[in-house]
């Protein structure tokens, strides 16, 4: 049984990752527009409030979720629920792993992305950039060692509500695209568009 499930996920994946990488030019258009937006806003706060090499909103992680999130927008590993819970469980761990062993990386480093990884799979949030959420905790600068559990908050939560948001926005432009593929957000999307269009006629 389980390895039906599995064989069913990879020819699911493989579809979705042939579907995906097609030479369509709006697709791309809207991919490029999408990560360009989101990872320029990044870059604008990191450009505000940081100088130099303290980068503490534009973590690695994010580069990697952007190919998911705009280039391979039906995969399950790009869902909201996966790119918002993967990050945060796993900076979570990374924090946590940082704080009771801080000094020994060759245990920190791979204590930390193992234990994001299963924990991730236990709350079906699996979004392989966590993983590198997890690590960077570790490996990271002084500076985002320093933040503690507010790499949480930012970085983290943040990074990840500004990459949801513009995915939201700019995987919906047009008819081809739909983010999330969850049926009842579409479903929802589907009466709030109807309401609207019945107060316009009225």
């Amino acid at each position: 049984m389980p390895i039906q499930k599995i064989k069913r996920s990879y020819r699911k994946t493989k579809y979705i990752l042939y579907k995906e990488t097609l030479i369509d030019f709006e697709e791309h258009f809207w991919s490029f527009i999408g990560s360009f937006v989101a990872i320029g806003i990044l870059a604008y706060i990191q450009s505000i409030h940081f100088s130099g090499n303290d980068a503490v909103y534009l973590i690695g992680s994010f580069g990697a979720s952007s190919v998911l999130v705009y280039g391979i927008i039906q995969s399950p590993f790009s869902q909201p629920r996966n790119l918002v819970g993967g990050h945060l469980i796993s900076a979570f761990i990374g924090v946590t792993v940082h704080k009771l062993v801080p000094d020994i990386i060759w245990i920190a480093a791979p204590l930390a992305v193992s234990l994001s990884i299963v924990l991730m799979q236990i709350t079906k949030t699996l979004h392989p950039p966590g993983g590198a959420t997890a690590l960077i905790a570790i490996i990271g600068s002084d500076k985002i060692k320093a933040l503690g559990y507010t790499y949480l908050l930012s970085p983290v939560l943040i990074g990840v509500l500004i990459l949801l948001l513009a995915a939201l926005i700019f995987n919906n432009m047009t008819s081809k695209r739909q983010y999330p593929n969850h049926k009842k957000y579409h479903k929802i999307k589907k009466r709030i568009r109807a309401v609207f269009k019945t107060d316009t006629i009225t």
